[in-house]
């Protein structure tokens, strides 16, 4: 198949791969979500992903980002499995001199390693992630990580 004339496919990619992982992210927040909203919004963070693999300007941290936001979907569909191969998968890609996206790769270990019932290991991944949040220089991302983290700690360290 021969491809049309004006079709610019980095700026396609630019724009599938952002809009796709935003449209995932709308639905991960939604409350009130089907089981078809759960199924569109694993199709549209692999979408996302696959978009990024495309682009000339996708790095590692990119990566990173679109396992990290692949696990947390499957975090939140409970299936420990998969959310713990793409959280790994967020870990194996993220740079080492990046202690958000550290802090933010062993937070969705944590998650995955609750939800299969391995309290002691996410208890581990807990600690990696306080860790790198300390070595966090933005304030505004430190904060986020923080905070997904203190939803973390109430359910590792009931009162």
């Amino acid at each position: 198949m021969a491809q049309p004339d004006k079709l610019d496919f980095d700026q396609t990619h630019r724009y599938f791969s952002t809009s796709c992982f935003n449209n995932a992210w709308e639905l991960l927040d939604r409350q009130d979500r089907t089981p078809d909203d759960d199924q569109q919004m694993l199709l549209l963070a692999f979408a996302s992903l696959w978009h990024w693999t495309q682009r000339p300007d996708c790095t590692d941290k990119h990566l990173s980002i679109g396992y990290w936001q692949i696990s947390r979907i499957y975090s939140v569909l409970k299936d420990a499995e998969n959310a713990r191969k793409y959280a790994q998968l967020c870990l194996n890609k993220t740079p080492a001199d990046d202690p958000f996206c550290l802090g933010y790769a062993h937070e969705a270990l944590t998650r995955a390693e609750l939800i299969a019932g391995n309290v002691k290991i996410a208890r581990q991944h807990f600690a990696e992630a306080l860790k790198h949040a300390d070595s966090v220089s933005q304030t505004e991302d430190q904060k986020l990580l923080l905070d997904d983290l203190q939803q973390l700690e109430r359910v590792l360290m009931p009162a």
